[in-house]
């Protein structure tokens, strides 16, 4: 057995799917997306039943409606996890047991975007399943453990989005609504509608975009949407741009920016900055006692 050592012109060879989220406040227009994307190379995993924005689309959908069926899909569209052992879910021995109720997995082999709508349901299908699990309750009391069901569904959640992020060959598009709070200082932050917190805080660590779409205006005062791509902006959204090819707003059209994220890379001598910003005017006085 040779070393396995993957050389760059492999790497660089490889047909990789971009794995995503999309943020965005309710009715934003976030399942219209489907509308810029192949119908017919695309899945519809829909978990809202709102797929009344996207009456028309002629693509296919799943309809998952409790959390072991969210599960069974993820093992069905990413195939087993070898590092599992047979009594673990996503193992060898789910992926055989799904197949052998859904039918060959080749059947899915023509679908090159999946199309979450949305994690913000997944979540509540999760911990609607956590809590009937024996982690909810105290081993003394035998009541209810509220502690130890937000703990199982933070597992049961990075490891149904760690799952399908490691599916390489094909997209993986996650959607999900965006809440708008105020800290106690009294400024505008944003959060991700995903019971618990461990979802929020890990899900942009492990897919490589994450996106708003929000309404933006321009010079003239006009409102149109559009989706916030990098960290750093001036509305303080959720947002993460790992290939180093989007700008800091794009038009809403999921099937264009999917092309530019695969389009020529930038060196990274011109896209990265390495030099320390002008501070020169920022006041940098400790603050009076």
């Amino acid at each position: 057995m040779t070393l396995p050592i993957i050389s760059a012109d492999q790497r660089l060879a490889e047909n990789r799917g971009i794995k995503g989220v999309i943020f965005g406040k309710s009715g934003i227009g976030k399942t219209s997306l489907l509308w810029t994307l192949p119908a017919t190379t695309t899945l519809f995993f829909d978990l809202e039943a709102g797929d009344l924005a996207i009456e028309g689309w002629t693509g296919d959908s799943i309809r998952p409606r409790t959390w072991e069926e969210c599960r069974d899909f993820a093992v069905f569209i990413g195939g087993p996890n070898p590092a599992l052992r047979d009594d673990q879910v996503y193992s060898q021995a789910h992926y055989n047991a799904v197949c052998a109720r859904f039918g060959d997995a080749a059947a899915i082999d023509r679908y090159e975007t999946v199309f979450i709508d949305s994690i913000t349901v997944a979540g509540r299908l999760c911990f609607q399943w956590c809590k009937g699990q024996p982690e909810a309750f105290s081993d003394k009391t035998g009541k209810p453990d509220m502690r130890g069901a937000y703990g199982l569904h933070g597992r049961e959640m990075i490891a149904w989005l760690t799952h399908l992020q490691h599916t390489r060959t094909r997209n993986i598009w996650f959607v999900g609504i965006l809440d708008e709070k105020l800290d106690d200082f009294n400024r505008k932050v944003f959060q991700p509608q995903i019971d618990g917190s461990k979802t929020g805080l890990e899900l942009p660590g492990i897919v490589d975009e994450v996106l708003t779409m929000a309404e933006v205006k321009d010079d003239a005062g006009t409102a149109s949407r559009a989706f916030i791509c990098q960290t750093i902006n001036p509305w303080s959204y959720p947002a993460k741009d790992r290939s180093g090819r989007l700008a800091l707003v794009e038009e809403p059209h999921l099937g264009r920016l999917m092309a530019k994220i695969r389009g020529p890379v930038t060196p990274a001598s011109d896209r990265l900055e390495f030099g320390l910003p002008d501070v020169s005017a920022t006041n940098t006085q400790s603050p009076q006692n």
